[in-house]
C-alpha cells in the first residue's frame, strides 16, 4: 500500500467494495445530472483543493495534535481521520471552507454524499461526514453516521423552523469496508441511499430552505470537543445544487 503523509503519520488502512444488505427495493426518485458544485477527492499535489474549479478548498482547523494522513484508494488517495479516543483531550480535526453563498440550496433539490471506510470499533454516538449549518439556529443540510451501531443519517433544517427532518438508513455501514453515501433531496422527500440503493426515506416540507452563512465542514463541525468527530477514512466527498 502507496503511503503519503499529510498533517501526521501515515495510517495503514485497507477495504473492500460491497453491495450493502437488506436494500428496499424502491428505485430512488430521478434525477437529472448535473455538474457538482463542490467535490473533493484527495488526490494530487493538493489534496484539500475543490476539484471543480469553483475554489471551494478546504482548511484544516485542529486542536490537541489532531491530524489526517491520506492512504491508497481506487487508484488515489482517501483522508484518514483520527483514530478513537478515550482519553480527553483527544486529538481533533475538521475541514472547512470559506462561506459561500453558492453551497446554499435554499428551496432547490440537493444531493450530496461521500464514500466511506469505517470499522466497528470506530462508532461514537455521531459523527459528521459532512455539514453546512447547525440544527439549533439557522438552517442546515448534514449527512452524519449514528450511534454505536454505525447507521448513516441524512438532516435538513429549514431556514425558519428549527425542526430536524432526517432520513436514517437501517443499514450499518462500520463494517470495514467502503460504502457510498448519498443524501437526496427532490422537492418534498429526502432520501438516503446506501451503495446506491435507498434504504430510508422521509417527508420534508416542500418549501423547506437552506441558506447561512456557516462555511461547509468535513469530518467533524470544528476542533471543539464535542465537534462529532469523524474517525474513519473520508473520499469523494460532493454537493450537487439543482
Amino acid at each position: 500500500m502507496r503511503r503519503v503523509f499529510l498533517f501526521g503519520v501515515a495510517l495503514a488502512v485497507v477495504g473492500i467494495t460491497g453491495p450493502s444488505a437488506g436494500a428496499i427495493t424502491v428505485p430512488p426518485p430521478s434525477v437529472t445530472p448535473v455538474p457538482d458544485v463542490v467535490r473533493y477527492n484527495f488526490d494530487g499535489t493538493a489534496p484539500l483543493a475543490d476539484v471543480t474549479g469553483h475554489g471551494h478548498d478546504l482548511s484544516p482547523v485542529a486542536r490537541y495534535g489532531g491530524s489526517l494522513t491520506t492512504v491508497a484508494h481506487a487508484g488515489g488517495n482517501a483522508l484518514a481521520f483520527p483514530e478513537p479516543c478515550h482519553d480527553e483531550p483527544c486529538p481533533r480535526i475538521a475541514l472547512r471552507t470559506v462561506t459561500s453563498t453558492d453551497l446554499n440550496p435554499g428551496r432547490r433539490n440537493l444531493r450530496y454524499g461521500a464514500s466511506v471506510l469505517l470499522a466497528p470499533d470506530e462508532t461514537t454516538k455521531g459523527e459528521n461526514v459532512l455539514q453546512k449549518g447547525y440544527s439549533a439556529r439557522g438552517s442546515q443540510y448534514k449527512l452524519q453516521i449514528d450511534g454505536v451501531a454505525g447507521h448513516p443519517s441524512c438532516v435538513l433544517v429549514d431556514d425558519r423552523r428549527p425542526e430536524i427532518n432526517f432520513a436514517m438508513s437501517p443499514v450499518s455501514v462500520a463494517d470495514g469496508q467502503w460504502h457510498t453515501l448519498e443524501c437526496r433531496r427532490v422537492g418534498p422527500t429526502l432520501t438516503i441511499l446506501v451503495d446506491g440503493q435507498p434504504e430510508s426515506r422521509t417527508p420534508i416540507p416542500a418549501g423547506l430552505s437552506i441558506s447561512n452563512r456557516i462555511p461547509l465542514s468535513v469530518g467533524g463541525k470544528g476542533s471543539f470537543t464535542d465537534n462529532d468527530q469523524f474517525q474513519g477514512v473520508l473520499d469523494e466527498v460532493w454537493v450537487q445544487i439543482q
